[in-house]
């Protein structure tokens, strides 16, 4: 039995994973796949991946490209959700801020240093045209934490994917701003390449079985109303998420890469490139 330790964020996009865990279907193939959750997202499983106490890790497009940039010795070897990440801004319920524009030179709660909640603050910032220079970070660590920085006025927004969100806002202790989707795929697939190296046939399995269950994901009976139990979220809210969430099981493409390092450059993301062949390995 081979041991494979996995990372991802305890959100609706991997219910997937889990779905095949419990129905052996790992285990079938003699794959222990350990499944670790990581609330504090990007940052801390780029962590991991470079000590070692994950071999795989579902993951931001952006942070992990940064990341590889910066030494990660990892390789993204599938993209696995397509469509952007829809990233909602929201701010304190009862806070002055009515609007996006409001929040210029205003502090942002991130979950950590190069989390996705940082990256997504510049292209927000772009997008607005803001100075990025100007731009303040709280680090919160989780959504909690983001709650706690809001409430107490620590930090004055928060970007986190806008469904997740969802019952904070319906709870009335955010309000959401504004949306700001990613210009890339949202989630990748990526592997130390120390692992890789030894377990490619284990890597290809693995892949194989998720793919099939994403690739008829939205057709699971009832998946709308297990997701929406799962995630503390409204039904219709799922489903509007379903609808949008468009899977993918192709490797990621030399023209997809170059476009996407070069935007995360423009935006002053990175300071460097890489090369697709230092960043991104198809099996």
């Amino acid at each position: 039995m081979k041991t494979v330790k996995i990372v991802g964020v305890p959100e609706h996009f991997n219910l997937p994973w889990h779905l095949c865990i419990e129905n052996g279907e790992f285990e079938a193939e003699n794959i222990d796949l350990q499944w670790k959750n990581v609330p504090e997202g990007t940052g801390k499983m780029c962590q991991m991946l470079r000590d070692g106490e994950a071999d795989m890790a579902v993951i931001l497009t952006e942070g992990i490209v940064k990341d590889i940039t910066a030494g990660n010795p990892s390789k993204i070897v599938q993209i696995y959700v397509q469509s952007p990440l829809i990233w909602g801004i929201h701010v304190a319920a009862k806070s002055d801020f009515q609007t996006v524009k409001d929040l210029e030179n205003k502090k942002a709660a991130i979950s950590r240093i190069g989390s996705g909640s940082q990256l997504m603050a510049y292209v927000n910032a772009n997008e607005q045209g803001w100075n990025s220079d100007n731009l303040q970070f709280e680090i919160i660590n989780t959504i909690d934490g983001a709650v706690e920085a809001l409430t107490n006025g620590t930090a004055d927004y928060f970007m986190w994917e806008r469904f997740m969100t969802k019952p904070l806002v319906d709870q009335g202790i955010f309000r959401r701003v504004g949306d700001c989707p990613t210009p890339w795929p949202s989630f990748v697939i990526v592997v130390r390449d120390e692992f890789l190296k030894k377990n490619a046939k284990a890597v290809e399995k693995v892949l194989e079985i998720i793919n099939k269950t994403t690739h008829d994901f939205a057709q699971i009976p009832d998946i709308d109303k297990t997701l929406a139990d799962l995630f503390n979220q409204k039904v219709e809210d799922i489903q509007e998420w379903l609808k949008l969430t468009q899977w993918s099981q192709k490797h990621l493409s030399e023209k997809a890469f170059v476009k996407i390092q070069n935007q995360l450059f423009d935006l002053g993301i990175i300071d460097k490139k890489s090369t697709f062949v230092e960043t991104v390995k198809a099996l």
